[in-house]
């Protein structure tokens, strides 16, 4: 191959976007200074930032863009996945310079663990960014995995023996889960191979030009290891076991990224296997699956929630909860569901991430996570707590912040398609989570503090990320941008038609 075939313009943008972090994680292994680490994560996830608006913006121009081959292929679907990935990768690493340097100053963390955690944060965004752009779905499983084993090293960042349980907890069941993945993606591949394909067979491309001549029965079970597989982690009750303790033991910005982005990377591998499957043999049998995993994943979270004692936990439930609605909406199909689905994976990443933040502030200040002993939040820290209250009344689905819509589109869809059991027990779930969780956020940010504190804010750099997030939850309540109105609805016209807008 020559070299202007290389560096064609698509090569060289994939190329650069995975350069960008791998540079950033050897500049922070060379320097092993804070204040270089601190610089050039932030310099890197907002390059990042720039880029993945750069592939967006061609995306819903022209569709599609393919590179190296065609081993790496972005659509509509897969600019869903990157947009939050990135948006979320920068004000994480914006977070993460104060938090992390709080951490440092009240010597939780010395420079090892600094240098350790900038360096795995810069390679896990790496190994996300890779996800939504992978066209070989090899590669795809590859990638999930790797996010596993470095999200791992992530959680367990301060050696503490519910952090490094919860990350063995995590490996163990995410590795497991993902090698049901891998034995559905293999079936997929033999099913493809059988079709008469030999070239390229792994790629998603193949596969969907191939789909109707794959053995109905082979699609069948393969589809069951794929959802098993990446529903895991995915965290679709009733895999889901290993989230809640990796989730509110990690580091607050790795939180973030874990429920805002790593969750909607292993959806999207569900996706992409719900599209071959739906061409191959109709939607009906990985659309069932797929409602009544949604079911169970969001009355498991109600029931959790009610439980709970522990904010980050508490939050992490409310992930299972949301990946259930994502699923509800893709299983009930039809424009308005997927719609509400694909809508519903940008809200849950935007608003997540906010009470992600606000939480670890608040933990810091409290020096605690347990909710009984959180109360005040609104008179020690007025302007956390009044976030802290938004990105609350944003996760059960008020109106006018924006889960609201995505949570409408999905339930009327549900009534639309007839699945009115499905509808009904989904909206009953969601009652007892919306009475549950504004009680716990109620108590905590209007309650008398146990004792008297200093009010006391958190640091602009904290400020910036939470009050970004908090105007997005606002804003996509009442208006969706067109160009986000136009990738949505060709992503969702890829996962219900099997193809290209």
């Amino acid at each position: 191959m020559q070299l202007t075939e290389i560096f064609t313009e698509s090569n060289t943008t994939i190329l650069l976007l995975f350069l960008t972090p791998v540079i950033a994680s050897i500049l922070v292994t060379i320097f092993r200074q804070k204040r270089i680490s601190e610089i050039v994560t932030v310099s890197s996830a907002f390059l990042i930032l720039l880029q993945a608006f750069f592939i967006i913006s061609r995306i819903i121009n022209d569709k599609t863009m393919s590179a190296f081959g065609n081993t790496f292929y972005v659509d509509s679907l897969g600019a869903i996945i990157l947009l939050p990935i990135s948006l979320v990768g920068f004000v994480s690493a914006l977070y993460s310079v104060n938090y992390m340097g709080r951490q440092f100053d009240n010597g939780m963390v010395d420079l090892k663990h600094i240098t350790r955690y900038y360096q795995g944060f810069n390679v896990f965004l790496l190994a996300m960014l890779v996800v939504p752009i992978a066209n070989n779905l090899g590669i795809l499983w590859i990638t999930v995995e790797a996010t596993t084993l470095i999200s791992v090293l992530l959680i367990m960042l301060y050696f503490k023996q519910n952090a490094i349980e919860a990350a063995w907890k995590y490996l163990i069941i995410a590795t497991v889960g993902l090698s049901f993945a891998l034995i559905g993606t293999t079936f997929f591949y033999y099913a493809n191979i059988n079709a008469g394909t030999s070239v390229d067979a792994m790629n998603w491309t193949e596969m969907i030009h191939n789909s109707k001549l794959f053995d109905p029965n082979l699609v069948k079970i393969a589809f069951v290891f794929i959802l098993i597989g990446y529903g895991t982690k995915a965290g679709l009750a009733p895999m889901h076991t290993w989230l809640p303790d990796a989730h509110s033991e990690a580091p607050t910005p790795v939180s973030a990224l874990l429920s805002g982005v790593l969750l909607n990377c292993a959806l999207y591998g569900i996706l992409r296997f719900h599209i071959i499957s739906s061409y191959s043999i109709g939607s009906a049998f990985s659309s069932q699956l797929l409602i009544i995993l949604a079911i169970i994943s969001v009355g498991i979270a109600a029931a959790s929630i009610y439980f709970q004692k522990d904010m980050k936990r508490m939050l992490a439930y409310s992930s299972v909860e949301h990946m259930g609605l994502v699923s509800l909406g893709i299983g009930f199909g039809g424009l308005l569901g997927i719609y509400g689905a694909i809508l519903q994976i940008i809200n849950h990443a935007i608003a997540k991430p906010m009470m992600f933040f606000v939480s670890g502030t608040i933990s810091q200040k409290y020096e605690t996570k347990a909710m009984s002993k959180i109360t005040g939040i609104i008179k020690t820290m007025p302007i956390t707590g009044a976030l802290f209250l938004v990105g609350g009344l944003a996760l059960v689905g008020m109106p006018p912040f924006n889960i609201f819509l995505s949570e409408f589109m999905i339930l009327g869809s549900g009534f639309k398609s007839g699945q009115f059991l499905a509808t009904s027990l989904v909206i009953l779930f969601l009652i007892v989570t919306f009475a549950v969780f504004l009680r716990h956020l109620i108590r905590m940010v209007f309650g008398k503090p146990y004792t008297e504190m200093k009010t006391n804010e958190m640091g602009n750099l904290a400020v910036i990320p939470i009050v970004i997030l908090g105007a997005l939850v606002f804003i996509l309540g009442v208006y969706v941008p067109e160009q986000l109105q136009t990738l949505v609805h060709d992503a969702s016209t890829i996962v219900s038609q099997g193809g290209s807008p």
